[in-house]
């Protein structure tokens, strides 16, 4: 699930640097990673490792998190120092061809939620389903414990989610803040995208819809988050791999409550209704209804796999 080279063994200042003219191929790259992340389930980590840039993203984005630590406690000189060592002709091209992926899909997307919610929900279950299944076989600690957590935190998900509505109606500006400082974590957690945090959150809809000031603020939540986080959780990763897996694949299961396509999707916001819908209330379709979100499921499942399986077989190289 992590990288063969530790983020912490990666000198972003020794990476081999991007020419403008290969920034076009980069701008690209982050366009690939764009489209990923924006679809719950599918991880944007997933196409880096795919594309050979796993181990320039990571080393880049924890050099840039230390970076802003220093600044942000005072320590401009080192501070500085370290935001030179960073490869920007590497992240710049590929960070804006990941927010131009979101600008240019984000709309589609919500149509899909609106006109075409159970499928677009169907879907998303055969993509977390494949990822429970990539977290799961990296649990080589299969104690009592270690399923203890899985079937704690998966019940408890599954309960605490069925008291949302679904997505979170008309949010104020604090809750673009606190998605982005959460869902920026999916971006250092392999095998987990930051869509799907966004979604149990009830934030996808809305994150998806926001206007430019709520992105902003999303923007900032998500810069603050990496530099606060991406150290805290690297180090659980070091020591507590195992539990933090463990954790993962329950968060995961439980979360197909709302992720159940029947009744109503996953929870989204219709341009024409007043009130939320509700994605947390489970049903039963008929069988034609059954029939096509279990095939589109299946067709997501197997795509993600063939994904991880191009991904397996050529070296991260970056």
């Amino acid at each position: 699930m992590r990288s063969t080279t530790s983020a912490d063994d990666v000198d972003p200042g020794t990476m081999a640097t991007v020419t403008p003219v290969a920034a076009v191929f980069q701008l690209f790259r982050g366009f690939l990673m764009g489209t990923a992340d924006i679809v719950p389930g599918v991880s944007g980590g997933t196409v880096a490792l795919i594309l050979g840039i796993y181990g320039g993203l990571i080393g880049n984005v924890r050099a840039g998190a230390g970076a802003l630590r220093q600044l942000v406690t005072g320590n401009l000189g080192e501070g500085i120092e370290r935001l030179k060592a960073i490869d920007w002709w590497f992240l710049i091209p590929l960070g804006t061809g990941v927010i131009a992926a979101f600008a240019i899909l984000r709309h589609p997307m919500q149509d899909l939620l609106i006109d075409h919610a159970e499928g677009t929900a169907a879907v998303f279950c055969g993509l977390v389903l494949a990822s429970c299944w990539l977290v799961g076989r990296t649990i080589t600690d299969r104690s009592a414990t270690n399923l203890a957590v899985v079937v704690g935190v998966a019940v408890v998900a599954f309960v605490l989610l069925g008291f949302q509505a679904g997505a979170v109606n008309e949010p104020a500006l604090p809750f673009f803040f606190v998605a982005g400082a959460i869902g920026i974590c999916a971006m250092i957690l392999p095998g987990i995208s930051g869509s799907f945090i966004l979604l149990m959150l009830g934030m996808y809809a809305n994150v998806l819809g926001g206007g430019p000031v709520e992105l902003l603020v999303f923007l900032v939540g998500a810069t603050i988050g990496l530099g606060a986080f991406s150290s805290v959780l690297n180090w659980l990763l070091d020591h507590y791999e195992q539990t933090v897996l463990a954790a993962l694949l329950g968060l995961m299961l439980g979360s197909f409550r709302v992720l159940w396509p029947w009744p109503n999707g996953v929870g989204f916001i219709s341009d024409e209704a007043e009130e939320v819908v509700k994605g947390t209330d489970l049903a039963w379709p008929d069988a034609g209804q059954l029939a096509g979100g279990v095939g589109l499921a299946a067709a997501a499942l197997v795509g993600t796999l063939i994904l991880v399986k191009i991904a397996e077989s050529r070296p991260d190289d970056a």
